[in-house]
C-alpha cells in the first residue's frame, strides 16, 4: 500500500516493479546491473522505497538492515537520491521518514546514514527528518574493482 507525502506516494521496490529503476537512470551513478538487482532482492535486508509524483518516479531511497551479536538490528541508510527537478519539495525528507517507519516495523532498534560534512543539503535533508548528528566520521574504502 503507498503511502501518501506532499502529492506523491511512496512504495516499496519489489521484483515485480524493479524495471522501475530504468525510469529513475537520472538518479543513479552508473547503469543498473540485472546481476546487481537481483542480489539486492535475494538478501530479504535490502529495502529501497520509490517516491511518485503523477504515476513518474522521481526520487529513491535505500536502507540495508545490518545486525551484530550484541546490537540487535539496525538500518543503514545506503543511498538517497531524488531526481533534480524535485528537489526542494520535501521529497528526500519523506522518504527518509518512510524508510524509518519501515526500520521500525522490521524491529530495528535505530537507523544510521553517513554524509559528507560539506554536503549541507543531505545533512539538512536527514536533520529534518529526525537525524541528529553523533559523530564526524571517517570514511575509508578497499577498491576490489581491478581499476587504478
Amino acid at each position: 500500500m503507498p503511502e501518501r507525502h506532499h502529492g506523491m506516494d511512496i512504495e516499496p521496490l519489489s521484483p515485480d516493479t524493479a524495471t522501475e529503476l530504468e525510469r529513475l537512470s537520472a538518479c543513479f551513478d552508473a547503469a543498473i546491473r540485472p546481476d546487481a538487482v537481483e542480489r539486492f532482492f535475494s538478501s530479504g535486508t535490502h529495502h529501497m522505497l520509490l517516491a511518485y509524483e503523477h504515476g513518474k518516479p522521481i526520487g529513491f531511497i535505500s536502507g540495508v538492515e545490518t545486525t551484530h551479536p550484541d546490537k540487535g538490528t539496525e538500518m543503514f541508510v545506503y543511498e538517497l537520491a531524488v531526481d533534480e527537478r524535485f528537489r526542494r519539495r520535501g521529497c528526500g525528507s519523506a522518504l527518509v521518514l518512510a524508510l524509518a517507519r519501515l526500520a521500525r516495523e522490521r524491529g530495528c532498534y535505530a537507523m544510521w546514514v553517513l554524509a559528507d560534512q560539506d554536503n549541507a543539503a543531505a545533512i539538512a535533508t536527514y536533520e529534518r527528518a529526525g537525524g541528529r548528528r553523533e559523530s564526524t566520521p571517517v570514511m575509508l574504502s578497499w577498491d576490489f574493482s581491478g581499476r587504478d
